[in-house]
C-alpha cells in the first residue's frame, strides 16, 4: 500500500494572467484535491515574486473554508518575518474555526543565512558527485551564496522586517511556539492558540539546523527534495539518527517532496514541463520567479543557463502516470518516507489539475 500523498501550492501566477485568478486556481485546486484523496493541502510563502501564497494564513483560511475534510496547513511560515506569538495567535484562530483540520509548518527564512554569508563567506569545498541512488537522482548542490549576496534580494528581505528589527534564532522561536501551544509560555498564555492541539511541523532543506531543531523537539520533519534535491536525503538521516520522542511524536515522521508533471502520454507532459527549466533559472539568476512560461513561447536556455538549472530539472518527475509514480515510489523507497508531497506548476490551471488527478488516481488515494 502506498503512503499517503499531499499537495504543495505556491498559487503560482502564469504569464499573462494575474494574482486574483491565481488565488482562485488555489482554492479551486483544494477542493478537487479533497475529492481526488490527497491528505493535506499546504501552502507555501513566497514574497515580491510572481506567485500569490504570501499570506500563507488567510490563504489557509480560504481554503479551510471552501473544502470539508482535507486538512490546510503551511509549508512553510518563514519565522524571520514574523513573531512566535503572531504565529500561534493566527494558527489558533484557524484551528478554531477548523478544529483538527490545520496544520502548522514553519521554516527558517533567509535572513540570518544571508547575514552570515555576507559576514564570513563559506571556504570552497570539493565539488560533489552526481550520482544515483535505486533510481534516485542525487545531484551536486547549488550555490546559493551568490543568490543571498544580491543587493536586491537583501533588500526585499529587509522590508519583511521592522526597521532595524533583528531575526530570532530559529530554535528559540520553535521553543516559544511549542511553549505557547502547551500554555506553559512563561510570558503568558496565547490566545487563541493554547489548548488547540496544533503540531508544528519543520520545513527544512539539509542536514543543518532545520532538521536537527525538528528531531530534538520530536517534532515532524519535511524535506524538500523538490527544492534542494542535492541535501534531502542528508536532512532526512540527521533528522533520524537525532530524534528524541516527545509528546507530539513517539518516533520520527518524515514527508519528502516532489515537483511532478504528469500528462496522459509522456510527450505531452514533457511539452508541459518545458517552461520549467526558464522558471527556475528567472529564480537564481537574483530577481525571483517570473509569471510562470507558457512553454510554446520560449527561446530554449543557454548551455550556461540550462546548467545552473541542471539540479531541478534533473529532479523534476515528467511522464505519465506510471512513469511519475515509479519515480515517486523510488524516492519513497530510498529516504523511507511517511508520507509524500508534490506540487505541479504549468502555464494552464487546467493541465495542473490534471497532473494531479493523474497521480491521484494512479497512487490509488
Amino acid at each position: 500500500m502506498n503512503v499517503p500523498l499531499s499537495i504543495l501550492d505556491l498559487a503560482p501566477i502564469s504569464a499573462g494572467s494575474d494574482a486574483a485568478t491565481a488565488l482562485r486556481n488555489t482554492v479551486d485546486l483544494a477542493q478537487h484535491a479533497e475529492q481526488w484523496g490527497y491528505k493535506r493541502y499546504w501552502v507555501a510563502e513566497h514574497h515580491f515574486v510572481a506567485v500569490a501564497s504570501s499570506s500563507p494564513a488567510v490563504l489557509v483560511g480560504q481554503i479551510a473554508a471552501a473544502t470539508e475534510r482535507i486538512r490546510v496547513g503551511t509549508a512553510a511560515v518563514q519565522l524571520g518575518h514574523t513573531t512566535a506569538v503572531a504565529v500561534v495567535e493566527s494558527f489558533g484562530t484557524l484551528a478554531a474555526f477548523h478544529p483538527g483540520r490545520i496544520d502548522l509548518g514553519v521554516g527558517r527564512s533567509g535572513q540570518r543565512r544571508a547575514e552570515a554569508v555576507r559576514e564570513k563567506p563559506k571556504e570552497p569545498k570539493p565539488p560533489r558527485e552526481w550520482h544515483e541512488i535505486d533510481g534516485v537522482v542525487i545531484p551536486a548542490p547549488f550555490d546559493i551564496g551568490a543568490l543571498l549576496r544580491n543587493p536586491r534580494l537583501r533588500a526585499r528581505m529587509a522590508v519583511l522586517q521592522q526597521p532595524e528589527a533583528v531575526a530570532p534564532d530559529f530554535a528559540d522561536q520553535v521553543d516559544d511556539i511549542v511553549a505557547m501551544l502547551n500554555g506553559n509560555y512563561e510570558v503568558g498564555t496565547a490566545v487563541p492558540g493554547a489548548g488547540t492541539g496544533l503540531t508544528p511541523w519543520v520545513f527544512g532543506s539539509s542536514k543543518g539546523q532545520s532538521a536537527r531543531v525538528a528531531a530534538a523537539r520530536g517534532l515532524p520533519f519535511v524535506a524538500s527534495y523538490h527544492i534542494t534535491p542535492a541535501t534531502a536525503l542528508e536532512a532526512i538521516e540527521v533528522y533520524r539518527n537525532s530524534f528524541t520522542p516527545s509528546p507530539f511524536l513517539s518516533e520520527p515522521y518524515v514527508v519528502v517532496s516532489a515537483d511532478i508533471v504528469v500528462a496522459d502520454d509522456e510527450p505531452t507532459a514533457r511539452r508541459l514541463a518545458a517552461g520549467y527549466g526558464h522558471w527556475v533559472y528567472s529564480i537564481r539568476a537574483g530577481d525571483g520567479a517570473v509569471p510562470y512560461p507558457d512553454s510554446a513561447d520560449l527561446p530554449p536556455l543557454t548551455d550556461e543557463q540550462r546548467e545552473m538549472v541542471r539540479d531541478r530539472t534533473a529532479t523534476q518527475f515528467v511522464g505519465d502516470p506510471d512513469q511519475v509514480a515509479g519515480r515517486l515510489e523510488a524516492l519513497q523507497r530510498v529516504t523511507r518516507a511517511d508520507e509524500l508531497v508534490v506540487t505541479s506548476v504549468t502555464h494552464r490551471h487546467e493541465d495542473r489539475l490534471r497532473s494531479h488527478e493523474l497521480i491521484a488516481k494512479r497512487w490509488g488515494l
